[in-house]
């Protein structure tokens, strides 16, 4: 059985792993995602990507009401159709 996230994940890591890869994390999360990787503390690792995965659903959401909330303006036509 396939796990669609897992297929899902591996085509954003394809199409933009080069571009995120350049992306500086803050100072010494590297290393404490490696020492409780290391310590096999799954809890704190998944608590991590709830949180991210949190911040990026309400920035999504905050974009979308921002969008919502100030449509562009509609082109303004120059001619008159009769």
């Amino acid at each position: 059985m396939t796990n669609p996230y897992a297929e899902w994940f591996e085509r954003l890591r394809a199409e933009y792993g080069e571009q995120l890869s350049t992306m500086p994390l803050p100072e010494g999360l590297p290393e404490h995602l490696r020492d409780l990787m290391a310590r096999g503390d799954d809890e704190a690792i998944l608590f991590m990507l709830r949180l991210a995965w949190q911040f990026g659903a309400q920035a999504g959401y905050a974009a979308a009401n921002q969008e919502t909330a100030n449509p562009k303006a509609a082109p303004r036509r120059t001619t008159v159709q009769a």
